[in-house]
């Protein structure tokens, strides 16, 4: 039987179990990790915590709706069990939310609420080999890159200040990120700080003549590699340098890890430029629901 079952109420040990020893795992879903990037959660339980869907939520005039924060790339349902019926978490998600916006995970499959659904794609890079064999399957323009950020003495530097990271994202990327506030930079700088701390994060920096031209925060969960944010300085963006930080960290992490996740994109230009690393693209679901009605429109906003 599946429960909602209030954050407060949870039995955590017992949920960030289920999190760890699904056959989805993935670290958006620990219990600390939601509770530094959503403003509030609960979670729908099967039976003895045999499988978990955490939902994010907001109020909004009295509404309460799901909604997907930022910092978060997938979440959904994970379960320690291949065989439970992921569209009955939905009918119970639909039941006690009339707006709902989640994204699911690369592992959930859902099948009977497609007019729901729409498809969005990431890029992954497997990196279990030799790392010459990785370079290889760079294309021209990549290994190009490469060089001229080798000719320009670029420096470079791990888990240097978080607020350098923020600052140039913020100046360069947020600015092309609709609905992006001072709120979320406070929440990536929180969410920074105890991903060093709990040694499942690192950040890598790129400088040229002691400017930050390219930066990244990294994370590390279980055989996998993540660009959870990174962006370049838009006005020094041909010295290679974002390619150059990419091939940095394929070549620190390639013999500790399998796969290399560059954070994901449907943007068919940002998913041209991962797949010219050798990368493939994998797809996940997002849910849109909507029963709400008709005069109330400020969720289209």
């Amino acid at each position: 039987m599946i429960q909602y079952v209030k954050r407060k109420d949870l039995d955590i040990s017992k949920y960030d179990s289920c999190i760890e020893n699904s056959i989805q795992s993935k670290i958006y879903g620990f219990s600390w990790y939601l509770d530094i990037v959503a403003d509030n959660w609960d979670a729908l339980v099967l039976d003895d915590y045999k499988a978990v869907m955490p939902i994010p939520w907001r109020k909004k005039f009295g509404v309460k709706y799901a909604y997907p924060p930022f910092w978060i790339l997938q979440l959904g349902i994970f379960s320690t069990d291949k065989k439970i019926k992921e569209d009955n978490f939905l009918k119970l998600l639909f039941k006690n939310f009339r707006f709902v916006e989640v994204k699911m995970n690369s592992g959930n499959k859902i099948a009977n609420f497609k007019r729901f659904t729409n498809e969005k794609e990431f890029q992954f890079l497997s990196i279990n080999k030799d790392y010459e064999l990785i370079q290889k399957e760079y294309q021209k323009d990549r290994k190009k890159d490469i060089r001229k950020a080798n000719e320009l003495d670029l420096e470079v530097k791990w888990n240097n200040t978080t607020k350098e990271l923020i600052s140039l994202f913020k100046n360069n990327v947020g600015k092309r990120v609709s609905k992006i506030t001072e709120k979320d930079y406070a929440v990536l700088a929180a969410l920074i700080k105890q991903c060093l701390e709990r040694e499942v994060g690192e950040q890598l920096s790129v400088y040229h003549h002691e400017n930050l031209v390219a930066s990244a925060f990294i994370l590390k969960y279980k055989s996998e590699i993540t660009i959870l944010v990174s962006s370049t300085d838009f006005e020094n963006r041909k010295n290679g340098a974002n390619t150059f930080l990419i091939y940095l960290a394929i070549q620190k992490y390639h013999q500790e890890f399998q796969i290399f996740n560059f954070g994901g994109s449907s943007i068919k230009s940002v998913a041209k430029y991962f797949k010219s690393f050798g990368a493939e693209t994998e797809k996940y679901q997002q849910i849109k629901y909507n029963n709400l009605p008709k005069l109330i429109s400020f969720f289209k906003q």
